[in-house]
């Protein structure tokens, strides 16, 4: 009889910030403006890394990787959660939720493996700079790229398989801007006892370890960089990782705030700083890298004056 009177669930109710309709307009503007910014800018650090011969080097093509992360990270939340910002009540069918909570997990997962090969990156190209196009070349590079990219999706695949097959049974009001996994996992009618640990421990061997990694290998760079006897060449030397160590501080920054701060007596501050780490944040990552790196600055300068488009098109033979 239980079982005849559950309520299959067949979409979900974002709750948001639906009480404070004000707020809403704001965050609207604000969110619509720093998402234009993460997708202009990601997408010129991909479209100058295509255009441009000086930045097809490994570093380039893992921070494509890393702006392809981000455009699409932002893109499976922002969007739709602009139209609910407008609209009195938000909703999101069942699939929907179920993609977006595969995307958002996949890709925060992918980012974090990507750290740590951007960072392993840039030890060889330090430690081991007279090796670095043997060690760093194509076939290596794009076996990074499969790893990671793997990693976060096989993982997402693993969560959202068992997340989905739990029953749903008639509370279908997620506290959240969007389909986040935890929130959606205080739905199900069943056990998740399983589901939590082995998100926890997924989350400590896919998220948390790349940082001791990244530690230690830029505690080998910074060793190799105090033994260069030049100011000038200990500048370069560490200008060619600031940017990836600037990135790396703000990502795993406001995720340890995000997790590890004590739980907020208002829920509605969790939801806010969870919306600032999963859009401010990936909008930082093209700004950090154009004002820290030349090579980003010149071809910026050259794809406005029109050098790169002239030479990309030169390369195509003309047909009378």
């Amino acid at each position: 009889m239980n079982g005849a009177n559950q309520t299959v669930v067949t979409e979900f109710v974002l709750l948001g910030l639906h009480d404070h309709h004000d707020l809403e307009m704001v965050l609207f503007v604000l969110c619509l403006g720093i998402y234009s910014i993460n997708v202009l800018g990601n997408a010129l650090l991909i479209g100058l890394n295509m255009l441009d011969p000086r930045l097809h080097t490994p570093m380039y093509f893992f921070l494509s990787n890393l702006a392809l992360i981000d455009i699409s990270a932002t893109s499976s939340i922002v969007p739709l959660m602009l139209v609910h910002f407008l609209e009195t009540q938000s909703t999101i069918s069942f699939p929907g939720c179920a993609l977006q909570m595969y995307l958002t997990l996949a890709l925060g997962t992918t980012e974090c493996v990507l750290l740590a090969m951007m960072a392993c990156d840039r030890y060889v190209a330090i430690c081991q700079p007279l090796r670095y196009l043997e060690l760093m070349n194509w076939q290596t590079c794009m076996w990074m790229a499969a790893v990671t990219w793997g990693a976060g999706f096989a993982n997402s695949l693993l969560h959202s398989s068992l997340t989905w097959s739990l029953p749903f049974c008639g509370h279908n009001i997620i506290n959240h801007f969007f389909c986040e996994i935890l929130a959606v996992l205080k739905l199900a009618c069943g056990d998740i006892s399983l589901n939590v640990q082995l998100l926890m421990a997924a989350s400590a061997v896919l998220t948390l370890s790349p940082l001791p990694l990244i530690f230690l290998s830029y505690v080998f760079i910074l060793t190799a960089i105090l033994r260069v006897p030049s100011a000038a060449g200990r500048h370069k030397a560490f200008s060619t990782c600031s940017a990836h160590l600037s990135v790396v501080v703000i990502f795993y920054g406001t995720l340890s705030f995000m997790y590890f701060k004590p739980k907020a007596k208002d829920l509605n501050l969790d939801k806010l700083i969870a919306l600032f780490y999963g859009i401010v944040t990936p909008s930082l990552n093209p700004i950090i890298y154009s004002l820290r790196k030349a090579e980003v600055k010149a071809a910026t300068i050259a794809l406005l004056r029109g050098d790169l488009l002239s030479r990309k098109m030169s390369r195509f033979p003309v047909v009378l």
